[in-house]
């Protein structure tokens, strides 16, 4: 299993600090892709840049869908533009693979993360995850953070001083706070919208 189905089996299973948006977690879930891809050998994070390594299967359907719709011709593609891009929609790709491998219920509604998602089945897989989450996996963590799943440990910090990761790591944290701009603007605007029609 993949860092990006671990934090999908404890996206579904653990009570968050707060509401898991389905937008945040895909971009979580983008960036968790990066960093089973780059073990996986299919990547590399150069500065912000991500370049194309081999186009072997992964043995994982979604992460081989990752590496097919990597960039392959400079300047590449920066981390950013990679998590928007591919980040569109995939936590509900993520929630259909573990219902389709029998890992968790089918999801009951568009989004299932906003309404008290069905919990992952038992299974080694999610037993595996969640003792990656017990341990506190760095990464793991920091993605889980960004999503506000839990606050990411302190004494975790040094393990994430490698470039690659800081560098995907704090892309995620700028994406997933640039969605939270918008959906704050769009309630200002629906918010004035509906003001504007009470009073006539």
């Amino acid at each position: 299993m993949t860092t990006a189905w671990d934090l999908s089996i404890v996206a579904l299973g653990v009570t968050p600090d707060r509401p898991v948006e389905q937008g945040d977690l895909s971009l979580a879930l983008a960036g968790a892709e990066v960093f089973d891809l780059i073990e996986a050998g299919a990547l590399v994070v150069d500065g912000d840049r991500i370049l194309p390594g081999a186009q072997a299967p992964t043995g994982d359907p979604l992460l081989d869908e990752a590496v097919v719709a990597l960039k392959r011709e400079e300047p590449y593609e920066s981390v950013e533009d990679w998590l928007w891009r591919r980040g569109r929609g995939l936590s509900s790709a993520y929630v259909d693979d573990l219902a389709r491998e029998g890992l968790a219920p089918p999801p009951r509604r568009r989004n299932p993360l906003r309404t008290g998602p069905a919990k992952p089945v038992d299974s080694t897989v999610r037993r595996r995850a969640e003792e990656r989450w017990a341990a506190g996996g760095p990464v793991l963590a920091a993605l889980a953070s960004v999503v506000g799943i839990r606050d990411a440990p302190a004494e975790d910090a040094p393990e994430l001083a490698a470039d690659a990761v800081a560098a995907v790591l704090a892309a995620v944290g700028d994406a997933v706070q640039e969605l939270g701009a918008v959906r704050q603007r769009k309630a200002i605007e629906d918010s004035a919208f509906d003001n504007i029609w009470r009073g006539y």
